[in-house]
């Protein structure tokens, strides 16, 4: 065995004339070293001297607290901001009227320009704000109620929605939030009375239920709960409380999800969000109106 001979680049030259090669040889095929034609190494330092510059003119180089301004001083966001401020100062006036007018006459025969605008505008703050409890469709999810049916805590007329959204649910920021509180009664019950009445909602709601139990369970209903329940069951609004008599459930109807809710009570809070309510407050008076009118709009309004 004898070690391979590599030879030098000038070796290479397979007839005069042939540029230099790179002294790689794989198979037999040698690599010409040829330069990078003019054209192509001027490209070349022409980017280098572009990206040098774009970085000094425009926001570039990522610092601890933001980047490098540039010389230009041109900022996306800036831009960005100014197109939104012209678009609001185009709709300042129908928003003034949104503001003046009536709420109840803000409807499709009497208004239908501010309707529109108000639907459309108030579909947009519903999927910035809202979504993310009441989903992007409003038909709610496991502790978020469903906007879409007839079934409101707190009444679904037009300017109840508006109250609801401008103060909020059990919050702390708002004097004027609705407030209501179920007790936990697992505190109060005995595990037995528990199944009762567990069984017994279980039956005025029209589910399977254990008759024994279920018969027990009335007398404990209607001396702890009938009073904001209603003894039918059929809630009160007033109060925030639900109507256990249909197969519309916040927290869930099963035996586990009612056990719960009768042991350990349930306390859904919702913020404030007119901005004259408390600091939390973050939308206008006129997102107020547009946000109540499109929440009414989805089909659960009365």
């Amino acid at each position: 065995m004898t070690d391979k001979h590599i030879p030098d680049p000038e070796e290479q030259q397979l007839q005069e004339g042939d540029p230099r090669t790179t002294g790689h040889v794989w198979d037999g095929i040698k690599e010409f070293d040829n330069p990078m034609p003019r054209w192509w190494l001027w490209t070349f330092y022409l980017t280098i001297f572009w990206g040098i510059a774009y970085t000094i003119a425009y926001p570039a180089w990522p610092l601890i607290n933001g980047a490098t301004a540039g010389l230009l001083g041109y900022s996306s966001r800036a831009e960005v901001a100014e197109e939104i401020a012209e678009f609001d100062a185009m709709n300042d006036p129908i928003r003034a009227r949104i503001e003046e007018v009536e709420l109840a006459a803000i409807t499709p025969d009497e208004n239908p320009d501010l309707y529109n605008f108000a639907v459309q505008g108030g579909g947009a703050i519903f999927r910035t704000w809202c979504a993310q409890c009441h989903g992007s469709n409003a038909a709610g999810a496991v502790g978020y109620p469903n906007l879409l049916d007839d079934n409101w805590l707190w009444g679904g007329s037009l300017d109840e929605i508006y109250y609801t959204i401008s103060h909020g649910i059990r919050n702390e920021d708002d004097p004027d939030a609705r407030w209501s509180e179920m007790p936990a009664f697992g505190d109060v019950l005995s595990d037995e009375e528990v199944s009762q009445v567990v069984q017994y909602v279980r039956n005025i709601s029209g589910q399977e239920y254990e008759a024994e139990l279920a018969a027990a369970g009335e007398e404990v209903y209607l001396n702890n709960c009938s009073a904001c329940h209603m003894e039918n069951g059929t809630g009160e609004r007033a109060l925030g409380a639900p109507n256990l008599t249909d197969a519309i459930w916040l927290y869930g109807g099963d035996e586990e999800a009612l056990e719960y809710t009768v042991r350990n009570s349930r306390f859904g809070v919702m913020p404030p969000w007119s901005a004259e309510a408390s600091s939390a407050g973050r939308l206008s008076e006129a997102e107020l109106r547009s946000v109540s009118i499109y929440v009414h709009s989805r089909g659960g309004g009365e």
